[in-house]
């Protein structure tokens, strides 16, 4: 690789590192207005018009639903049966998680606000929820929509909270089951006590990291300033509530700083301070930065975004713009350093190819095949963002056998149109501009003209960005 890159590599490398991947037109717009203004507009979201994806994502009727309307509609299998429901409603809650991967993966490959949707998937991995567990099948679709969604490119601290109050988050890691050891439980109630799942995670995974600086005195002092807070309706029209009778009342220390405000305050006491600290600072701009640049991203870029982090409040656009206006994003040495995770390879392959979408279960079980089944991580890392965990033989198989699939319209729901595919150097050049490696030039050299698309989607240079 030379000492930069060209022109032409810096447009696909940006498009590969801000969006779901390449297409004809987004390489044309990037070429014609520059990356600098095509980055300001996907930076302002709400501006963009996106009503052909939209249009088609209201069309899956679970998404606009809220939770006690998908409870009712779709109950679990015991409810069904006493309901008198078909045999087939017993496996209704299914239709909600499918219809969730169904909305995620139209939007990463047809969305113009691609952006967003980077960061609307970076933000559902680092907050992640389990879809299958308990009332989680219903309560998924309004965390995607109306916890993640409207967050995901705005304020850390906002985001936190909300993600705090969350029903879905507070089933997922049982915040709602958390009371004061000496709360007065009503006589007929189940015993609960202190519930450290959340308080641990809020600061090992949400926000300073497991080298932050806390201590496990400090996961019992979050988790009692988070009693009380807890849940209406978790099998219905679930929302948050504070409840003042669970609340441990008491003084609580946490990183040094005393707790004292009482109620719902104690929570909202710790959200500060964790949303502001250093250690979250650090966290977080690690993290972003191996989203956007490598799985061991230097420390040049960390420090810098963390310093963004601390001097804009957390806000997430000049996170990304300290990221994608840095020498390190477009290093040589970084470029295509990153291995696509399976949504990102599927989607950019059928974005590549211009495909005709209409998302069917065999789309979303390849994804599942892959090793990614879109809502269904179960540990509350999510997916994680390292190369070591997507590349196995039989990872590297499922995708090489997507690929063909795709080329030779053998995948259901996707169809690519035989003009897209038949100028394979206009394909190259999109792939990998400049950059082909000899042993992929050699490959492509040897096989027919036909498989030579197939071959491309399964080449190194298409599985990373």
């Amino acid at each position: 690789m030379s000492t930069s890159l060209t022109a032409e590599q810096k447009s696909i490398h940006f498009l590969n590192r801000t969006s779901f991947g390449v297409t004809r037109d987004t390489v044309q717009r990037v070429n014609r207005i520059g990356i600098s203004a095509y980055l300001d507009e996907q930076l302002e979201p709400e501006k963009i018009s996106d009503q052909s994806v939209e249009e088609k994502v209201s069309a899956l009727k679970t998404i606009r639903l809220n939770s006690g309307e998908l409870f009712e509609l779709y109950p679990p299998p015991k409810v069904a049966r006493e309901r008198g429901m078909a045999a087939d409603m017993t496996t209704a809650p299914r239709m909600i998680i499918y219809e969730l991967q169904q909305a995620r993966l139209l939007r990463a490959v047809q969305s113009q606000r691609q952006l967003n949707e980077l960061m609307v998937d970076f933000w559902n991995n680092h907050f992640n929820i389990f879809a299958a567990k308990g009332a989680d099948r219903w309560l998924t679709t309004s965390y995607d929509r109306d916890t993640i969604r409207p967050h995901a490119l705005g304020k850390f601290r906002d985001l936190l909270l909300a993600t705090a109050k969350s029903p879905a988050m507070l089933f997922y890691l049982d915040n709602w089951l958390s009371v004061s050891p000496t709360a007065r439980m009503p006589a007929n109630a189940r015993r609960r006590g202190l519930n450290e799942n959340y308080g641990r995670e809020l600061m090992e995974l949400h926000t300073m990291g497991v080298d932050g600086g806390y201590t496990q005195r400090d996961v019992r002092e979050v988790a009692r300033c988070f009693t009380g807070w807890t849940l209406l309706r978790p099998r219905g029209d679930a929302e948050f509530h504070f409840e003042p009778r669970l609340h441990d009342s008491g003084e609580k220390i946490v990183l040094g700083r005393r707790i004292t405000a009482g109620g719902m305050e104690d929570g909202l006491q710790v959200i500060d301070l964790l949303a502001r600290h250093p250690s979250t600072a650090k966290f977080i701009a690690t993290k972003m930065a191996r989203r956007f640049i490598a799985d061991d991203p230097p420390r040049a870029i960390v420090e810098r975004a963390a310093d963004t982090f601390r001097s804009s409040d957390g806000d997430m656009r000049t996170m990304l713009r300290t990221i994608i206006d840095s020498p390190e994003f477009f290093s040589p040495e970084f470029y295509r350093a990153k291995v696509k995770k399976p949504l990102e390879f599927a989607a950019s392959a059928l974005r590549i190819t211009g495909a005709d979408v209409r998302v069917t279960p065999q789309l979303i079980r390849y994804l599942g095949r892959m090793g990614e089944p879109l809502f269904l991580a179960q540990p509350p890392t999510g997916y994680p963002d390292l190369a070591s965990s997507w590349i196995s033989p039989d990872m590297l198989l499922t995708r090489m056998n997507f690929a063909a699939d795709l080329v030779t319209n053998r995948l259901e729901g996707a169809r690519v149109a035989p003009e897209a595919l038949r100028d394979s150097q206009a394909l190259i050049r999109l792939v990998a501009p400049d950059s082909l490696s000899p042993a992929s030039r050699r490959v492509l050299a040897d096989i027919d003209e036909k498989e030579a698309p197939a071959m491309l989607l399964a080449a190194p240079e298409f599985q990373r960005r």
